[in-house]
Parts: C-alpha cells; structure tokens; sequence
C-alpha cells in the first residue's frame, strides 16, 4: 500500500499559527511514516525569509519525503526566491512505487491572492503524466471548484476550467488542493478532488477544525482519511479508479454538529 500524507496551509509568521499543532502534526506523520508528504502550499503567512528559516525548520523534522508547491502567502514580497532555496522546486513531478505519480505546479502569482496556472504550462503538465502510471496525482495550491462554506467565491486559479480540461485529458485520477482552510472532497467525471484544510492555523470558518488529509492507495481502491492533531481521523472518500465505483462518502463541512475547538 502506498500511503500519501496531504498537508497544507501551515502559515508560519502569522498570529494565527499554533506551533504545538504542527509539532503534533510532525509526530503523527512520523508515526504514519508515509511514502511522501505533500505540501499544497501556503507554508509561511507572509514570504519572509525569516518565516521561510522557521518554516523550513519545522518541515525537516518530518522523517518522510517532503514535497511542496507555493501559496499565495509564500510568493507575496518575493518570497518565492525564497521558496526555491530553500523548499525546493516550484513545479516538481514525483514517482512512487506500484505505479504512483505525483506532479506538482505552482499556481501562485506574486503578491495577489488569485491564482493561476497559465496555457505555457499546459504541455508541461500533460508531459509528466504521459507515461502510463495507476494512479496520477496533481497538486497546487488554489482550489479548483468553489468550496462550500467559505463566503464569496473568489482567489480560485482564474482558469480552473482550461485546466480541468487538462487534468481530466491526462488521466489525472486525483487533485490535491488548499488555499480556503476547509476541507471537501468532490467527483467531477473521473477526477477526484481534494481540498484539505490548514493543519496548525486557527484562521478557520465556522466549525472547522485543524486537519490534514492521508491517501491511502492500493490495487485500484483510494481511500482519503481525514486526520485532525490529537484527534481521530475519518474517511471523506473510499473509491476505485478502475472500476470507477464509489463505496462512500462522509464529508465534515461547515453544517457538522461539531463543535469548534
């Protein structure tokens, strides 16, 4: 079984950010011990190098393969620069073993909220998932479709529809997104997509809670496990790639009878 730990929106340097969630964070992955973690982005509040040094700190400590694509919040004031030097490659493709490949873009662009991937990436992306592979993941930071629960619909990739249209002609099986800090799970065609929530930032909507996602995969079923620091995990999404079926859905969005913490 190939297993995929799914974190996003950190915001290291921001008030909001809780540093003994993300050193929760960073014991429960090295418990799971996962065959990668990636990282949708957002990983510092404001693009210092500062932000950057503590980040990059945290992140190191994770046992695992880390992987990251930049946020919104990562490329204000050049932080970008930043990124490259020290997270890594902004557009990345990865391989896993039994047939996993992960291909990561960055969608930010510097100092606006708004995202978006462009048409010069396209032959890029469509490239790195040409080779056969059972499961073919895509990762960037803004979300794809509007997320449920989070007020007026706007700072998305500004031509999500192009590259949908991308991502479903490459046979891309899975999209792992974040930006909004509220997790949901969708189905549009053959696509899965995957919006995690922050997991060590209390800037959240409603009643949603820190949480990050695992990807469980094996023999066609994907499973999407739903993990809250300190807390339990539930399954958001149970299906099979081969044969299309969905076993079932339980979705935790802003109508749950939980209580915020």
């Amino acid at each position: 079984m190939v297993t995929i730990a799914h974190i996003s929106d950190l915001h290291v340097g921001s008030v909001h950010f809780v540093p003994n969630l993300l050193n929760r964070v960073i014991v429960e992955l090295n418990e799971l011990k996962p065959d990668i973690v990636v990282c949708t982005g957002d990983i510092t509040n404001e693009g210092f190098r500062g932000e950057y040094k503590t980040a990059t700190a945290y992140l190191e400590q994770i046992e695992s393969r880390v992987v990251a694509v930049p946020g919104n919040h990562d490329s204000k004031n050049v932080g970008y620069v930043h990124f490259e030097e020290m997270i890594g490659p902004r557009h990345w493709r990865a391989n896993l073993r039994d047939g996993v490949v992960i291909v990561g873009v960055d969608s930010s662009e510097p100092d606006l909220n708004d995202g978006q991937v462009g048409r010069e990436r396209y032959p890029w992306i469509m490239e790195q998932f040409a080779d056969p592979a059972e499961l073919k993941i895509y990762a960037h930071h803004h979300h794809l479709l509007p997320v449920p629960g989070t007020g007026r619909e706007r700072s998305t990739v500004t031509d999500a529809g192009d590259l949908l249209e991308v991502l479903i002609r490459s046979g891309v099986n899975l999209a792992l997104t974040g930006h909004k800090h509220v997790p949901y799970v969708w189905r549009l065609e053959n696509i899965y997509i995957a919006n995690a929530g922050t997991c060590s930032s209390l800037r959240l909507r409603g009643h949603t809670r820190p949480a990050y996602n695992v990807i469980e995969y094996e023999a066609g079923e994907v499973r999407i496990v739903q993990k809250h620091p300190f807390g339990p995990g539930n399954t958001i999404a149970h299906f099979n790639i081969v044969t299309g079926q969905q076993y079932y859905r339980e979705l935790e969005t802003l109508v749950t009878e939980q209580q915020p913490t």
